[in-house]
C-alpha cells in the first residue's frame, strides 16, 4: 500500500517548527440548538457550521494555527465528500498524508449538537475502527524538520511504528489521552507527553492515583490529567502540581480538548511543561467562547 502527500505549502508563511500528527480525520457536521433532541423530537437548529474534525485533526489546525507546519497522518481516501476536508484543511496550510488514497467509501461523518444555553454537546460519530491501517510506506523524508509527534490512538499500528521511529531519532512524542483506547499499552513506552482527559481509563484503572501510578510504570517523564474547568494536574520528573485553568462562560466545548492538544505541541517546544499547560488552557478556553471549532481563529483575524 502507498500513501501520497497532498496538499502541502511551504512558502506562503514563515514557519518556526514542524509537526506531525497521526490518528482520526473526520467531517464533523455542528448544529447549534436550545437542546439535543429526544426520541421522535425533530428540532430547528439555530446555527450550523461544517469542518474537518477528529482530535488528531483538530490538534493539527491549532498547531498550525499558531505559526507551525502541521503534517496530518489520517485515512483520507477518494470520496466526494473527502473534499470537503481536504477544503477545510487547505484553509490551515495542512499537510495531508493520506494513508490510503484507494479508499472510495465516506469518510467517517460526526452530527453534533451544541446546547445553546451551557455549550455542552452530543455526538453520534464512527470512529477510525472501519479504516484501521496494518501497514503503509512512509517516506523517511517526512521526518525531515519534525521536531514533535502527536498521537490521538485512532490508528494504532502505524502509530507504533511512528513512535518507535520518533523515539529512535530523539523527536518527542505525545499522546491524546481522550480516552483508554486497546493498543496504547504498545506505545506509552515511546512516550514523553502523556496529556490525558479524566476519561483516560486504562485497563484496572478506576481513580487518577491508579492512572498516574499506571503511566509512571511506563518511564513517561510528563504525564497531564485534565478536568475541565477544574485544575490541571501534572506530574513532571516525579514532581506533583496543578495548574490553574481560564474560567469561562463557554458557548461550545465541542475540540476544546483537541486544541488543547495542539496548542499544547506549540508551547512545549518554547517553554517547560507547567507553562505550555497553562498557555494551551488559554486556548482552548478561548475556543470554547465561539460556536464551532474555527471561529475562535476567525475571531483573532477580524480583531487583529
Amino acid at each position: 500500500m502507498y500513501a501520497e502527500i497532498a496538499e502541502f505549502n511551504t512558502g506562503s508563511y514563515p514557519m518556526t517548527n514542524l509537526g506531525l500528527f497521526v490518528g482520526l480525520v473526520t467531517l464533523d457536521l455542528i448544529y447549534l440548538a436550545d437542546s439535543a433532541p429526544t426520541n421522535n423530537q425533530k428540532l430547528v437548529a439555530s446555527d450550523y457550521t461544517v469542518a474537518a474534525g477528529g482530535p488528531a485533526t483538530n490538534a493539527a489546525v491549532t498547531f498550525s494555527y499558531l505559526g507551525n507546519q502541521a503534517t496530518l497522518l489520517a485515512v483520507v481516501g477518494s470520496h466526494p465528500m473527502t473534499q470537503l476536508i481536504r477544503t477545510d484543511l487547505a484553509n490551515y496550510q495542512i499537510e495531508i498524508f493520506d494513508l490510503d488514497t484507494h479508499k472510495d467509501t465516506s469518510p467517517p461523518v460526526s452530527s453534533i449538537i451544541v446546547t445553546q444555553e451551557t455549550g455542552e454537546r452530543a455526538v453520534i460519530s464512527i470512529n477510525a475502527i472501519k479504516h484501521q491501517v496494518s501497514s503503509v510506506y512512509i517516506p523517511p523524508d517526512i521526518w525531515q524538520r519534525i521536531q514533535l509527534v502527536l498521537i490521538d490512538g485512532h490508528q494504532m499500528a502505524i502509530s507504533k511504528i511512528i513512535a518507535q521511529t520518533a523515539k529512535n531519532q530523539n523527536i518527542p512524542v505525545v499522546i491524546d489521552g481522550g480516552s483508554w483506547k486497546p493498543g496504547f499499552e504498545d506505545i506509552l513506552p515511546f512516550v514523553d507527553y502523556a496529556i490525558c482527559s479524566a476519561n483516560f481509563y486504562p485497563p484496572n484503572c478506576h481513580n487518577r492515583e491508579e492512572v498516574l501510578n499506571y503511566l509512571q510504570k511506563f518511564s513517561i517523564s510528563h504525564i497531564a490529567i485534565t478536568q475541565g474547568e477544574k485544575p490541571i494536574q501534572y506530574l513532571s520528573y516525579g514532581h506533583c502540581g496543578y495548574v490553574e485553568v481560564p474560567h469561562i462562560q463557554p458557548v461550545d466545548t465541542l475540540g476544546a480538548g483537541d486544541i488543547f492538544h495542539g496548542a499544547f505541541c506549540h508551547y512545549i517546544l518554547q517553554t517547560n511543561f507547567p507553562e505550555a499547560l497553562y498557555q494551551a488552557s488559554k486556548i482552548a478556553a478561548k475556543s470554547c467562547q465561539f460556536f464551532g471549532t474555527r471561529k475562535w481563529m476567525e475571531n483573532d483575524h477580524n480583531s487583529g
